[in-house]
């Protein structure tokens, strides 16, 4: 496991620890009612889009200055994208688990978070303070934590994101009858992006989930390429965050998603 990720995931489970001490999460109530994440970037006719809110990555460091997410999910919100990704891991990506319940107080999309997530209190933290989605990393549990981490979810009422990078963790995902399959281009050791790892898991994944591709997407033309392989949403961040016209760029990658659905039709 790359070393990154080791350290983030000792620091997280020093905050299961803390979490399951504290009792903070024990009656789960979700402060907004849950909005369908499943249903949102589903919906036929187009690509859609998931814009993802993050100021820093491992892999490409700092991407934008801390500024207050509710302005960036507005900004998503007006460009046309269907849902919105939070990152919430604090040392590595800059985010914040208080930013996911001023964004749904002030956005009407469904909110994914994002995160190292491993334990069922975790999913109690992420309902309580307002996500409607959770990612579940498959490649960080066995296949029977995996099944039970998402049949929660789905008790709770959220929709799990479960994510992928070979076939072997796309095992553990239909194993665990996950719904929702997100194909990351990136590989969590390596770091290093291939697009082509949509192109080869995507044909492999039962054609009843809803499927994702993460990672690498910067451009229209990369959206193009994807559409080839039943994809019906793309999760889109640093190439947004690092872009001054934020909008303007969420919103021609929102519109290219139906376009290239009429043209491919």
């Amino acid at each position: 496991m790359n070393l990154i990720l080791e350290t983030i995931i000792m620091k997280k489970e020093e905050e299961i620890r803390e979490l399951q001490s504290s009792g903070t999460y024990q009656h789960p109530t979700p402060p907004f009612p849950l909005r369908n994440f499943k249903r949102a970037i589903s919906k036929p006719d187009t690509i859609h889009v998931i814009g993802e809110i993050k100021f820093a990555s491992p892999s490409a460091g700092p991407i934008l200055k801390p500024r207050n997410p509710v302005t960036i999910a507005k900004i998503y919100e007006q460009a046309g994208v269907s849902a919105i990704s939070v990152i919430t891991e604090r040392e590595f990506f800059h985010g914040s688990l208080a930013s996911l319940l001023h964004i749904k107080g002030q956005c009407s999309l469904p909110i994914l978070r994002k995160d190292f997530i491993f334990h069922e209190s975790q999913l109690l933290e992420s309902l309580n303070n307002g996500a409607d989605a959770v990612l579940l990393i498959a490649r960080l549990v066995s296949a029977r934590k995996l099944k039970d981490l998402i049949s929660l979810t789905q008790d709770l009422g959220m929709a799990a994101l479960v994510e992928i990078h070979d076939e072997r963790d796309l095992e553990k995902a239909m194993q665990g009858g996950a719904q929702i399959i997100g194909i990351n281009n990136r590989d969590l050791n390596s770091f290093e992006v291939d697009l082509t790892t949509t192109k080869r898991l995507a044909p492999k994944v039962r054609p009843e989930c809803v499927l994702v591709s993460e990672s690498g997407i910067s451009s229209e033309s990369d959206i193009v390429a994807l559409s080839r392989f039943r994809i019906n949403a793309v999760l889109v961040g640093t190439a947004l965050m690092k872009s001054p016209a934020i909008g303007d760029i969420a919103k021609r990658l929102s519109r290219v998603g139906s376009e290239i659905y009429r043209r491919v039709n």
